[in-house]
């Protein structure tokens, strides 16, 4: 009569352990399996232009090694990293040449871009060069793109990582503030220019967040991470005006490193 009590039990516990092994198993396979490649996209700010170290391959792009996307890949080591950034950037050059890597094994995106398309070299160099009214005015017109035109652009590009990348994380990195408002700068743009600059850039991770909200996108917003570190900060992790010219009003290597890169490792 114990013979067949003793085989229940024997077959009940192979039974249990074959449980606990293929769980196990099965967990590893899911996760192998799951996408775990990393994209980088938009303009000179994913680039990394103003960082130096410039990947020479990629020409005008000036894609550096010590862009926040270089230096999160070597930190995490993703199954793949490429990035397409590029300097000058617009929604139209995302669409147009930047989003060939991104498949079904990409697991990570991030971007910035918005700027350029609202005009931000030209608003920085009228400011630069001209009064202030004349700033203000172009400021005001950069805003006025922001909000009626830039919307329907960066949902062109969300759409279109969405659909390329469908298991993707993606990660909308903002603009800083350019500037420290009463900060140690004695000469150059007015406090009313610069207040208006840094309004600009609040519009546009404004717009960029609320796009990237309603794509099922994280937005990482980099102010309080560069808060401190503005222009006329006395610590800036951005060029002034600099030469080469297109590294100006750029993040600096300790900006990516110390602003970009922990926004970044926050929302990814």
């Amino acid at each position: 009569m114990r013979l067949p009590r003793l085989a229940a039990m024997t077959s009940a516990f192979f039974a249990a352990a074959a449980l606990v092994l293929t769980g196990p198993v099965t967990a590893a396979s899911a996760q192998q399996a799951a996408p775990t490649g990393y994209v980088a996209l938009g303009d000179s700010y994913s680039a990394g232009v103003g960082a130096g170290s410039y990947d020479s391959s990629s020409g005008s792009c000036k894609r550096s090694t010590k862009a926040y996307s270089a230096l999160w890949a070597a930190a995490n080591s993703p199954s793949s990293y490429q990035s397409t950034a590029c300097s000058g950037a617009r929604t139209g050059d995302v669409l147009g040449g930047q989003l060939a890597p991104l498949n079904s094994s990409t697991g990570l995106v991030s971007i910035t871009i918005g700027g350029n398309d609202a005009g931000f070299a030209d608003t920085m160099s009228t400011c630069a060069l001209n009064s202030e009214s004349t700033c203000l005015a172009r400021v005001a017109q950069a805003v006025s793109y922001v909000k009626n035109t830039l919307p329907a652009q960066l949902d062109g590009v969300y759409n279109a990582i969405s659909q390329k990348a469908p298991a993707a994380h993606v990660v909308v990195l903002g603009y800083p503030h350019f500037y420290k408002i009463g900060g140690s700068c004695l000469a150059g743009l007015s406090e009313k220019s610069r207040s208006a600059i840094n309004g600009a850039a609040d519009q546009i991770n404004g717009v960029s967040a609320k796009r990237a909200a309603d794509h099922g996108f994280s937005f990482a917003d980099v102010n309080t991470k560069f808060s401190g570190h503005e222009l006329c900060s006395g610590d800036p992790w951005l060029h002034s005006v600099t030469l080469p010219v297109d590294e100006s009003y750029h993040p600096t290597a300790a900006g990516q490193a110390k602003g970009y890169l922990p926004a970044l490792s926050s929302a990814a």
